[in-house]
């Protein structure tokens, strides 16, 4: 395995965080703190690496807040100072792994994502179903099946010290280490030396890298042909029944042995593709896809939101356009095209 030192310098340099300074205010321009920052913006960048250079960089504490839209999750937010570090981080060592992330991995990388994962899957299903299954039909042909799972509590149960090892094999400068090993443990849980923040861009970077073994463990160990991840969610198509329920099993050992978490025992199962499969908030049928029926019937509650907020003077017209533009684009990914005509006329009769 190849390994990279001497990093640091270039991770600490002037025109890495001016780079890192741009990607985190994309979207975010017109924010507070993003125009304080910028307002002296040579002077807290050259700041900033004066600390990186000294170790005298200490992270500040999250905000923590309570999202809902779709479940119940708690996010911690870093400040807009230590979102740049974060970047500076992975504009260094991002590229290294990379190179060693395997194509069925879909969160968060560069012509990736969901539509690419639900297309991937889809083209899974075709093959998987091809010599002698017929697509659709119940009463004959050959069954096809999926295992669908995910891992409990994924983000809060990441290991520490295993993330650490996984980043020291291929990362060995200790600076780079250090930096790294001080960001992770700026997040504070009731579990010492376990869990990552969800929201911040490290931590997306490093669920990729912790869940990379079980990738290999699946295409390489286990040989799942049709195999792909999206963060902790993942399936397996394959056409025997058994095999997947066998493969289940040893996944859950192998992740319980080598990092230390473990599947969900109630949404990892092995199902039927003919019945439909729910990924990334759609189902997916053998030949059409239709929104998860949670995210299809939350439309109307976000309509009732913009409508209060909207009277209340604290959302503009424009600005709830721009979020229902947002969730059309979303939804014309799936056969909907009667429920958006409804939304957008229940928009125009709020707004009209």
């Amino acid at each position: 395995m190849k390994s990279y030192a001497n990093l640091y310098q270039q991770l600490c340099s002037y025109e890495n965080l001016l780079l890192a300074f741009n990607k985190a205010r994309r979207g975010k321009t017109e924010k507070d703190y993003v125009v304080e920052f910028e307002s002296d913006l040579d002077q807290n960048l050259n700041q900033l690496k004066h600390e990186l250079e000294t170790f005298a960089y200490s992270p500040s504490p999250m905000t923590s807040f309570i999202v809902r839209d779709p479940k119940t999750r708690r996010i911690n937010a870093s400040s807009f100072r230590d979102r740049v570090v974060h970047h500076a981080l992975c504009n260094v060592i991002g590229p290294i792994f990379e190179k060693s992330f395997i194509h069925d991995s879909y969160a968060n990388r560069r012509g990736k994502g969901v539509h690419a994962a639900i297309r991937r899957f889809e083209r899974f299903l075709r093959q998987v179903t091809c010599n002698g299954s017929i697509p659709g039909n119940t009463s004959g042909g050959v069954a096809c099946y999926v295992l669908k799972a995910d891992i409990t509590h994924y983000f809060e149960t990441v290991d520490h010290r295993i993330l650490l090892g996984m980043i020291g094999r291929k990362i060995r400068d200790r600076k780079t280490i250090w930096l790294t090993d001080t960001i992770i443990k700026n997040y504070k849980t009731q579990f010492s030396g376990k869990g990552m923040p969800l929201g911040n861009l490290t931590s997306q970077f490093f669920a990729n890298v912790y869940l990379n073994e079980l990738d290999y463990f699946a295409k390489q160990k286990l040989n799942a042909r049709y195999y792909l991840r999206y963060v902790d969610d993942f399936v397996i198509l394959h056409r025997d029944k058994r095999t997947l329920e066998d493969w289940k099993n040893q996944i859950n050992s192998f992740l319980r042995e080598r990092l230390a978490i473990e599947l969900h025992p109630d949404k990892s199962r092995v199902i039927l593709l003919k019945r439909g499969t729910t990924l990334l908030g759609f189902r997916i049928f053998y030949h059409h896809r239709l929104l998860k029926e949670s995210n299809a019937k939350r439309i109307w509650k976000r309509l009732d939101r913009f409508k209060q907020r909207f009277d209340s003077g604290e959302m503009s017209k424009e600005d709830a356009e721009r979020s229902l533009a947002g969730w059309l684009a979303y939804s014309n990914f799936a056969n909907t095209y009667g429920l958006r005509k409804r939304v957008t006329d229940r928009f125009a009769d709020i707004f009209g």
